[in-house]
């Protein structure tokens, strides 16, 4: 108990005893930047349905691929099938997002998050039954749909906290697509494997609703919607284009550096042992995002040329053939993704019009996704025709061309695109 201090003063000949006020007690211990974000009221529970909801986007494509394979027995149609359901995403997914922006998170991303889950319904009916191939197809495609659920949760932190708090935010959610890509394959696997082809399907469909349900129901906490204005505006595609290319970049080094380890760890033997050794790049990613969530931000120059020479490390730890050499190349490389990608967003979030925020991290995302798709296609072919070692220069060469993309700008465009929030770029 902090001992108080009675207050006297003298007036004439009377002792006047004013209130008494506690002495000054011992300064609590300051709080960290994570717990100064969870200390705002609603924050953890819509991070808990945000986290739910986001697991199954790791999960739904190797679960799609495992229940066709196993019951059709074509690793063709399934990929056919899943890169279906990629394409049209990519149209899909920023007419989902311009609608939330326009209405809210809520009126449009629960009906939004149903149809999806029909579609991933759907699927299972018609593979358990039988039914057409075109029928696979038109399901997987349903599931375009889905709301980013990271975007919107990234709109939520931006319009609760202030500027300077926002690259810890943002830190955190890269994190969090980390960790959800790192467990999201291992537990779809689990369940296909352990329990019944479509195991890993209807989780993901049960985590997706529930989480987005209860995601939405913290209303305190989202942003209000923009209506009628957000579509008058400039498109965020104009503003966007130079780091749109650095991410169509960066999604190369995502697809290509999967392809290629997953195929190297096979040829030396570990099968499904390999699976920790691929995890190590998540793993590194996610460590390296609460870290730098603690630190000041740095250029998006300075990150990039970092992910570059990162990137160099598996390519130079596979040509020496060490299992050893080559995890620790995997692990350096996947600190180095985690900045690059929270800087990168950081600037989306500074470049993109008012009231289209959601748009805009859809269209990174997007343009992602098609680099993946890019990146995995060119290591399949580089693999075949040049060996695992040579394939490994794929993913270096990205990241320079998305150090490259940077400089890359309209003559008209004087928004310096190589600055972080709160942090100022050295040139």
């Amino acid at each position: 108990m902090p001992q108080r201090t009675p207050l006297m003063a003298v007036t004439g000949s009377t002792l006047v005893l004013a209130a008494s006020t506690p002495a000054p007690s011992r300064p609590s211990r300051a709080r960290g930047p994570y717990a100064r974000l969870f200390a705002l009221p609603g924050t953890r529970g819509f991070t808990a349905g945000n986290l739910l909801a986001r697991l199954p986007m790791g999960m739904f494509g190797i679960s799609a691929v495992m229940m066709i394979a196993g019951q059709r027995g074509s690793y063709a149609l399934a990929g056919a099938v899943t890169a279906t359901g990629l394409a049209a995403t990519a149209v899909v997914a920023p007419w989902t997002a311009r609608l939330v922006d326009r209405h809210g998170q809520a009126r449009i991303a629960v009906p939004a998050t149903v149809i999806a889950v029909l579609g991933s319904l759907c699927l299972v009916v018609c593979v358990r039954t039988g039914a057409p191939v075109w029928t696979l197809f038109a399901s997987y495609a349903a599931t375009a749909t889905t709301p980013n659920i990271g975007g919107m949760s990234r709109a939520r932190w931006t319009h609760l906290l202030p500027r300077e708090a926002h690259h810890t935010a943002m830190s955190f959610e890269q994190a969090a697509d980390e960790l959800c890509y790192l467990l999201g394959p291992v537990l779809a696997a689990l369940l296909c494997t352990s329990a019944f082809p479509e195991a890993g399907t209807l989780t993901g469909t049960v985590l997706l609703l529930t989480g987005m349900l209860v995601f939405t129901a913290h209303r305190a906490t989202e942003p209000p919607p923009a209506g009628r204005r957000s579509v008058r505006g400039p498109s965020p595609v104009r503003a966007l284009l130079p780091l749109l290319a650095l991410f169509l970049a960066t999604g190369v080094v995502f697809g290509s550096m999967e392809v290629t380890s997953v195929a190297h760890l096979s040829g030396l033997g570990l099968g499904a042992a390999s699976g920790p050794v691929l995890a190590l790049q998540a793993a590194g990613s996610c460590a390296a995002g609460l870290l730098y969530g603690t630190l000041r931000p740095r250029s998006l120059r300075a990150c990039l040329a970092g992910l570059a020479c990162a990137m160099a490390l598996p390519w130079a730890a596979a040509a020496t053939g060490s299992l050893p050499l080559l995890a620790g190349a995997l692990l350096l490389a996947g600190t180095a993704t985690a900045p690059v990608m929270v800087t990168a967003m950081s600037r989306v979030h500074a470049l993109t019009p008012e009231g289209r925020l959601n748009e805009g991290m859809t269209l990174a995302v997007t343009a992602i996704l098609a680099g993946i798709a890019v990146g995995s296609a060119t290591a399949g072919l580089a693999v075949d025709h040049l060996g695992t070692a040579t394939a490994y220069a794929l993913p270096a060469s990205a990241a320079v061309t998305a150090l490259f993309a940077l400089f890359v700008r309209r003559p008209s465009d004087h928004t310096r695109v190589v600055l972080t929030t709160g942090a100022r770029d050295p040139q």
